[in-house]
C-alpha cells in the first residue's frame, strides 16, 4: 500500500498577480517613508553639514595644519552633505527596508527555504556594514597617512569635497562587496555550484584572485590593497566553515528523507 503523497506547504496560499503589485507598493511605500523620516533626523541633528565633517574627519586629520578641503562647484557646499545625509538615513533605515522584503517574500518560500534566505539577508546586511565600518575606522586613517607621507613639501593638499565623496563611495562598495565573500560561498555551495571540497581546492586560485581585485578596487598603495585582499581570504574560509553548517540545515525534507533512507 502507497503511502499519500505530502501535502504541499504553499498549497491554498495563491494571490492574484494585482494583489502582489499592491502589496508590493505599500511594501516600497514603507521604505521610502523610513527613509524619509531617517534623512529628516540626521538633517535635524547632526545635520548635513555634520555628517560630513564625520566622514571627512579621517582626511581631515591627515591634512598638513592649516590645510581645509576645498569646494570647486558652486552648490557643492550644499548638494554634497545632502547626500551624505542620504546616505546615512538610507543606511540607519535598513533594518526597517529589509524586513519589508522578507515579508514581502516569505509567504512564497517553503520552510526550508525560509531557514536560507532569512540567515542570508541579515549577514549579508551585517558584512557589508562591518566592512564599510572596517573601511573607515581602518583604512582610510592609514591610506590617508601612507598617501601625505609622499606628497612633496612644495604641495599643498586641498582635496574637493566632490571628488573626496566619489572616493569614499568606491570605497565603501569595494569592502561592503568584498565582505560578502562568505555569502557568495554559502549561496554558490547551497544551489549545487559547486562543492565545499572544490572551493578548498581552489584556495590558491582564491588569494591570487583577492589580490588582483584589490588592486583593481583600491588606490595604488600597499596599504589599502593589503587591507582588502586579507579580509577576503579570511572571509573566504569563513564561508567554507558556513556553508556546511546550511548545507545540513537547510535541506528540503525530501532530501533529508532521501538522504536518511540511503543511509540505511
Amino acid at each position: 500500500m502507497s503511502s499519500p503523497e505530502p501535502q504541499d506547504e504553499l498549497a491554498g496560499t495563491e494571490a492574484p498577480f494585482v494583489s502582489h503589485l499592491i502589496e508590493l507598493r505599500d511594501r516600497l511605500v514603507k521604505s521610502v517613508i523610513a527613509i524619509g523620516i531617517a534623512f529628516g533626523v540626521l538633517a535635524l541633528w547632526p545635520g548635513p553639514g555634520g555628517l560630513y565633517d564625520l566622514l571627512a574627519a579621517p582626511l581631515v586629520h591627515s591634512l598638513p595644519a592649516g590645510a581645509t578641503m576645498i569646494a570647486t562647484n558652486v552648490i557643492s557646499p550644499f548638494l554634497v552633505p545632502l547626500k551624505i545625509t542620504l546616505m546615512a538615513g538610507f543606511l540607519l533605515a535598513l533594518p526597517v527596508v529589509l524586513y519589508q522584503v522578507w515579508a514581502f517574500v516569505a509567504p512564497g518560500l517553503y520552510n526550508h527555504e525560509k531557514r536560507l534566505v532569512l540567515p542570508l539577508v541579515v549577514s549579508s546586511t551585517l558584512l557589508f556594514l562591518l566592512g564599510v565600518c572596517f573601511c573607515y575606522f581602518f583604512v582610510f586613517g592609514q591610506v590617508f597617512k601612507f598617501i601625505q607621507g609622499f606628497a612633496p613639501k612644495s604641495i599643498t593638499a586641498a582635496p574637493d569635497i566632490e571628488a573626496y565623496l566619489g572616493f569614499v563611495m568606491t570605497m565603501f562598495i569595494a569592502f561592503g562587496a568584498a565582505f560578502e565573500v562568505p555569502v557568495v560561498v554559502v549561496v554558490l555551495t547551497r544551489m549545487g555550484v559547486v562543492s565545499v571540497e572544490k572551493l578548498r581546492e581552489f584556495r590558491g586560485y582564491f588569494i591570487v584572485l583577492a589580490f588582483i581585485i584589490a588592486a583593481i578596487l583600491t588606490p595604488p598603495d600597499v596599504v589599502s590593497q593589503l587591507s582588502l585582499a586579507i579580509p577576503m581570504c579570511l572571509l573566504f574560509e569563513v564561508g567554507l566553515i558556513a556553508a556546511k553548517v546550511f548545507i545540513k540545515h537547510t535541506q528540503a525534507p525530501d532530501a533529508d528523507a532521501s538522504s536518511s533512507s540511503s543511509s540505511t
